[in-house]
C-alpha cells in the first residue's frame, strides 16, 4: 500500500449502499477505494424478490458479486479489510485497517445494522434457518412469500406489535410470541392484538429448526409454525462516526442532510446506517445521491471536473 497516496474517496462498506457510491463514483473518474469486511446484510438474503429488475429473484451474495465486478470494472479498488479507526486530518481523514493506514479527502461510510438473532439460535442454526425461509428479518421484502401461512413474530412491545400487524395484512395465523423474561403487552397493545386477530403468546424460551417448519417452545408445550419473524431490533454500525464525533440518533443513526452529508465536512453516509426504510433499493439511492454529493463537493474544492488530477 502506498502510504502517500490520497484517494479521492473511501467508501467504507461493500453493501448495496456502498458499492452503488463506488460505481458512480469510479464512473466520475475518482480515485477511490472500497473497505469490505464481507459482512454485509444483503449477503444473508437467500432470494429477494421485490428488487427491481430480477422478476424472478436473486439472493443477495449474487446481487453484491454483480455490484462488485461492476464497480472494479469501472477502476475501483476494493480492499477485503475492516476499517478499525476514523481520524479527521485536516481537511481530510486517515482511516485504519489491518491493511495499514489510508488516507482520503472525504469518507463515505456505509457501515449498515445488524440484525438482533433469536438468542436461542447459534449461528450455524440461523445460517440453515434463513437459507430455508423459516427465519426472515425483512416483512416489507418477503412477506408476500408467506401469505395465508403460519407465522410468527418474536418480540413484544411497540415493535413486535407493529411488525405482527404488518404481516397480519398477509395471513390471519399469526402469532406474537414475547421472549421469556419480556414485559408484557400493555392493556392498550392487547386490545389491538385481539381486535386484528393475532394470538399473543408470552414465555417463549425455545426455537427449534424442524423439517420444513419452526418450532416454539412455552414452558413444557410447543408450537409449531411456517417461519419466524425476530423482532428484537438492530444494532447500527456507526463506531466509525463516533471516532470523529459525528452527529448521531439516540439509536446510533447518522444524522445526514438531504445530500447525504453528516456535520463533520467531508464525511458522508448512506443506507442503513442511516435511518430510513432498510431496503436495498433504498440504500443504492442514497448511494447514488451521496457519490454525486461528494464529487461535486470535490470539485467545488478544485474547478476540475476530475479533482485528483
Amino acid at each position: 500500500m502506498d502510504s502517500d497516496r490520497v484517494y479521492d474517496c473511501l467508501i467504507v462498506g461493500g453493501g448495496p449502499a456502498g458499492l452503488t457510491a463506488a460505481i458512480y463514483l469510479a464512473r466520475f473518474l475518482l480515485d477511490i477505494i472500497v473497505l469490505d469486511a464481507g459482512d454485509s446484510r444483503a449477503a444473508l438474503i437467500p432470494c429477494t424478490r421485490n428488487h427491481a429488475g430480477f422478476p424472478e429473484g436473486i439472493s443477495g451474495v449474487d446481487l453484491l458479486a454483480r455490484m462488485r465486478a461492476q464497480a472494479e470494472h469501472y477502476g475501483a479498488e476494493i480492499l477485503p479489510a475492516k476499517a478499525t479507526a476514523l481520524r479527521k486530518r485536516g481537511a481530510g481523514f486517515e482511516v485504519e485497517c489491518p491493511r495499514g493506514l489510508l488516507r482520503a479527502q472525504t469518507v463515505l461510510l456505509a457501515t449498515g445494522v445488524v440484525n438482533r438473532p433469536p438468542p436461542m439460535l447459534g449461528p450455524e442454526e440461523q445460517n440453515k434457518a434463513l437459507a430455508a425461509g423459516l427465519l426472515r428479518y425483512c416483512p416489507i421484502c418477503d412477506a408476500y412469500e408467506v401469505t395465508d401461512k403460519a407465522i410468527a413474530v418474536l418480540g413484544s412491545g411497540e415493535r413486535g406489535l407493529k411488525e405482527a400487524l404488518f404481516l397480519r395484512g398477509y395471513s390471519a395465523n399469526v402469532t406474537l410470541a414475547a421472549p421469556d423474561g419480556a414485559a408484557s403487552l400493555s392493556a392498550a397493545h392487547r386490545t389491538e392484538t385481539e381486535r386484528a386477530g393475532i394470538r399473543f403468546l408470552e414465555g417463549c424460551n425455545s426455537v427449534r429448526i424442524g423439517e420444513g417448519a419452526i418450532e416454539l417452545g412455552f414452558g413444557s408445550g410447543t408450537e409449531t409454525f411456517d417461519t419466524l419473524y425476530p423482532a428484537l431490533g438492530s444494532d447500527v454500525r456507526s463506531e466509525l462516526a463516533a471516532d470523529v464525533k459525528a452527529a448521531r440518533s439516540e439509536d446510533g443513526c447518522l444524522l445526514v442532510d438531504a445530500h447525504q452529508r453528516t456535520d463533520v465536512e467531508g464525511l458522508y453516509a448512506a443506507g442503513d446506517v442511516v435511518l430510513g426504510l432498510d431496503q436495498i433499493s433504498h440504500a443504492m439511492g442514497e448511494g447514488g445521491v451521496a457519490a454525486t454529493t461528494i464529487r461535486n463537493d470535490l470539485a467545488a474544492r478544485c474547478p476540475l471536473l476530475r479533482p485528483s488530477l
